[in-house]
């Protein structure tokens, strides 16, 4: 066993890790946000962005510098492959944490109590998607990550029900068609944190079984 490499991989992990944690906060405040009209913490989101970016790029490099030096193979490189790829997504559901606070911006002066409960019931499931996926991660847990996929359809529902009731509200508002898409955007925001929460739960189970199960 090649203890260096062992060191260098667990660092990997544990870095990989706080991402997950600095952008599960993240999104939390972004929902908070939303629920709230806290613009002022929608300011404190968009501009503490750099600071994923910045990790998610030193978890790339890091990644790449045990590739080069280490050749590992079978089960380490796999989940050098898996932590690459988490990485990426984790950056990713940052981003959309980001336009949603943008969102929550451009919808001020807008009415939407109506709508709060619906989309705090997608934001949690998205969120509790994300939570079980990193979990699932940290103990190898393939069934889990079963679990996270199968949330994915029910998240997808519920965009479009916020479609077809947004739809219905432009033709009773249409003088609030901008701020009516700005809200359809952000449901959109959240399913894409869903997809990519599915995402890492998928590379958890190629890590653990080696199997590709994306489009399935």
């Amino acid at each position: 066993m090649n203890i260096l490499l062992r060191k260098e991989l667990e660092k990997i992990r544990k870095k990989l890790l706080a991402l997950g944690a600095m952008v599960e906060d993240r999104f939390l405040n972004a929902v908070r946000a939303f629920e709230h009209g806290e613009t002022d913490l929608c300011v404190q989101i968009i501009g503490s962005d750099h600071e994923v970016d910045s990790m998610e790029v030193e978890i790339e490099e890091d990644c790449l510098k045990v590739l080069a030096l280490h050749q590992p193979v079978a089960g380490d490189l796999r989940f050098l492959i898996v932590v690459i790829k988490i990485n990426n997504d984790l950056e990713r559901i940052a981003d959309e944490a980001v336009n949603i606070a943008q969102r929550v911006v451009r919808i001020q002066g807008f009415n939407y109590e109506s709508y709060v409960h619906g989309y705090r019931v997608m934001a949690e499931m998205a969120g509790n998607m994300l939570r079980m996926s990193l979990d699932a991660f940290v103990n190898q847990d393939t069934a889990l990550a079963e679990d996270v996929r199968a949330m994915d359809g029910r998240v997808d529902e519920m965009k479009n029900s916020f479609y077809d009731r947004i739809k219905a509200d432009t033709m009773v508002m249409p003088d609030k068609t901008g701020k009516l898409i700005n809200m359809l955007l952000i449901s959109r925001h959240l399913e894409r944190i869903a997809d990519h929460a599915t995402n890492i739960a998928e590379e958890v189970i190629y890590m653990k079984r080696g199997e590709i199960v994306r489009h399935r």
